[in-house]
C-alpha cells in the first residue's frame, strides 16, 4: 500500500512539473510589449475628405530574448468607435523592387491598457529573432470624426470642422523617433494646437520629430480648418443582386442619402444658388458619381415621384460611370432617397468551381465615390432550386438566409443576405457566393409558362363553345318566331282572344265566330 502511494505521488509531481514547464515555455515564446521597440514611426493623416485616411509606417526591432510573432496597435476609445477599416503589410526588398505582403490583423485585449485603450494584433509572417528588424505599413480609415463647428451655417457660409488627435502616436512600445503630418483640403486653417516642434507650410501641418517617447505617450491636439467637400453619407443601402441562368444579372440599389455636414439654417434661395455658384452653397453638393461594372445596360435612376432624367452614363470596355443629380442640391442635414437599377451580362460574374458548384464573383461595398455607408445590406437572390449556399468575404460580415417568391416560383428562391456597418470605399473588394444547382430546374419556368398557356387556351375554348351554343339557341328561337304561318296563327289567336273576352256584338261577328 505504501509503495502504491509513493508511485502515485511521484506521478503527480511529474505531471505538475511537465505542466509548469509547458507554461513557462509558452510564456517565453510569447513576446511582451517590452520586447519590441519602434525605431522610427511616421504617420500621415489625410483630412482632405470627410473620410479620414491614416498611413502609418513603423520600423520595429525585437529587443527581447524570445522570437516576436505579433505587433500591437493601440487606439484611444473615441477613435476606435469610428474605425471603419484597418490593414497592415510588411515590406520586402529594396526601393525599386519593394513588395508589400499583407498581414492578418485582429482585435485583441491587453489587461494593462491605460484609459480604456483598444488594441489590434498584427501577426507577422516570420517571427522576429533578437536584434532583427521589420518595416510595417498600416492603413486605417476613420468615419464621422470631423465635427462641424459652427454646427449650423447659412447658404453663403463655408463649412469649418474640428479634428482631434494626438501629436504623439499612441503605442504600447517605446518609440525612438516619430513624426506626424496632417494634410488639409486648403490652406484655410482657422487654428491648430501648438506644441513642441510644430510647423505649418501650406496645406501641411507637421508635429515632430520627437525622440525617446515612453509607451502610451499622448499629447492632445485640435485642428480647426475649412472643409467644403461633399459630406455624403448613405444611412442605409440595400443592394439586391438577382441571378438568372437565362443570361442576365439584375441589380437594384435603394439609397437613403444625407448630407452629414453642418446643418443648413435660414431660407434656401435658388436664385442666389444659381447666380452665384462659387459663393452660394459651397458646402452643398448637387451631383454624385457612381462607378458601375463594364458592359452595363438597362440603367435607370428614379425616386418616389418617378424617373429622374438628370443623369449621364459613360461606358467603355473597362468601366462605366453614372453621374446622378438629385432633384435638389443637398445642404447639411438634407436627405434624399432614390433607386438605381441596371443589368449585367451573366458570363462576366458567374463561374463554375472545380467541384462542380457555381459561384457569383461580385464587388462588395457602395458604387458611389467617396461615400460612407452606415448600414449596407446585400441580398443575393439565387435561382429557384439552388442548394447549399455559402459565402466567402475578405472581412467579417453578418449573414443569414431568406426566401423570396417571384413570378412562376413554386418553392421560392434562396436569398443570401450580407450585412455590414460603417462601410467605406476601401471595402469595395470582390466576394463570392457558392451554391449547387441542378440544370433540370431551368425547365421549371418554361413548363409553367406552357401549362399556363394551354390552360388559358382551354379556358378560352370552353368560353367560346358556350358562347357559340348560346348564339345557336337564340338563332333557332328567332327563326321559329319569324316564319309566316307562325305570324298568321299568332294574329288569329290574338284576335280570337280579344273577341271572346268582349263577346259577340253583331250577327255578322257571330257568324264569323262559328
Amino acid at each position: 500500500m505504501a509503495g502504491e502511494l509513493r508511485i502515485g505521488a511521484t506521478a503527480l509531481i511529474l505531471v505538475l512539473c511537465f505542466s509548469m514547464s509547458c507554461h513557462f515555455s509558452f510564456v517565453a515564446a510569447s513576446s511582451s510589449p517590452q520586447d519590441i521597440q519602434i525605431l522610427n514611426a511616421e504617420r500621415r493623416i489625410d483630412l482632405t475628405s470627410h473620410i479620414i485616411k491614416v498611413f502609418l509606417t513603423l520600423k520595429i526591432e525585437n529587443t527581447g530574448e524570445s522570437p516576436a510573432s505579433e505587433v500591437l496597435l493601440a487606439f484611444p476609445p473615441t477613435e476606435f468607435d469610428h474605425l471603419a477599416l484597418i490593414k497592415a503589410a510588411v515590406t520586402a526588398g529594396k526601393q525599386k523592387k519593394r513588395t508589400y505582403l499583407p498581414l492578418d490583423v485582429k482585435p485583441t485585449e491587453l489587461p494593462n491598457g491605460p484609459n480604456g485603450a483598444k488594441f489590434f494584433s498584427i501577426s507577422l509572417l516570420n517571427p522576429l529573432s533578437k536584434g532583427e528588424t521589420a518595416t510595417l505599413e498600416v492603413l486605417y480609415v476613420l468615419t464621422h470624426s470631423l465635427e462641424p463647428f459652427p454646427a449650423e451655417i447659412s447658404q453663403s457660409e463655408s463649412q469649418l470642422v474640428y479634428y482631434r488627435d494626438s501629436a504623439s502616436i499612441l503605442s504600447p512600445y517605446y518609440i525612438k523617433q516619430q513624426t506626424t503630418f496632417l494634410r488639409t483640403p486648403s490652406n484655410k486653417v482657422e487654428s491648430f494646437t501648438r506644441v513642441e516642434s510644430t510647423n505649418r507650410a501650406g496645406t501641411e501641418l507637421k508635429y515632430g520629430p520627437y525622440s525617446d517617447r515612453a509607451p502610451y505617450s499622448f499629447s492632445p491636439i485640435i485642428v480647426h480648418f475649412e472643409n467644403n467637400n461633399a459630406f455624403a453619407v448613405v444611412e442605409e443601402l440595400v443592394r439586391e443582386v438577382e441571378i438568372s441562368h437565362w443570361g442576365s444579372l439584375q441589380i437594384t440599389e435603394h439609397y437613403k442619402l444625407v448630407h452629414a455636414g453642418a446643418r443648413h439654417k435660414g431660407v434656401f434661395s435658388r436664385v442666389e444658388y444659381q447666380s452665384r455658384p462659387s459663393f452660394s452653397g459651397v458646402s452643398s453638393f448637387k451631383n454624385l458619381l457612381a462607378r458601375l461594372p463594364p458592359r452595363v445596360h438597362s440603367v435607370y435612376y428614379r425616386d418616389n415621384i418617378g424617373n429622374i432624367s438628370s443623369s449621364h452614363l459613360r461606358t467603355d470596355y473597362h468601366k462605366s460611370e453614372l453621374e446622378i443629380e438629385p432633384r435638389y442640391p443637398l445642404f447639411g442635414g438634407w436627405k434624399a432617397t432614390f433607386v438605381i437599377g441596371y443589368g449585367l451580362p451573366l458570363q462576366d460574374f458567374l463561374f463554375e468551381s472545380p467541384d462542380g458548384r457555381r459561384y457569383l464573383n461580385f464587388t462588395f461595398g457602395c458604387p458611389l465615390v467617396e461615400t460612407v455607408v452606415d448600414k449596407l445590406t446585400i441580398k443575393v437572390v439565387l435561382p429557384e432550386g439552388s442548394k447549399d449556399p455559402s459565402v466567402v468575404t475578405p472581412f467579417p460580415v453578418e449573414q443569414r438566409l431568406e426566401t423570396k417568391y417571384s413570378y412562376l416560383d413554386v418553392i421560392g428562391r434562396t436569398v443570401m443576405v450580407l450585412e455590414k456597418k460603417n462601410v467605406v470605399p476601401e471595402h469595395n473588394s470582390p466576394f463570392q457566393v457558392y451554391y449547387s444547382f441542378n440544370p433540370i430546374f431551368m425547365l421549371a419556368e418554361p413548363l409553367m409558362l406552357a401549362i399556363a398557356f394551354f390552360l388559358s387556351l382551354l379556358f378560352e375554348l370552353a368560353v367560346a363553345a358556350a358562347a357559340w351554343e348560346a348564339i345557336q339557341i337564340w338563332l333557332r328561337r328567332s327563326q321559329s318566331l319569324s316564319s309566316p304561318r307562325t305570324k298568321m296563327s299568332k294574329v288569329f289567336s290574338d284576335f280570337g282572344e280579344i273577341s271572346l273576352s268582349n263577346g259577340p256584338q253583331t250577327a255578322h261577328e257571330a257568324m264569323l265566330l262559328r
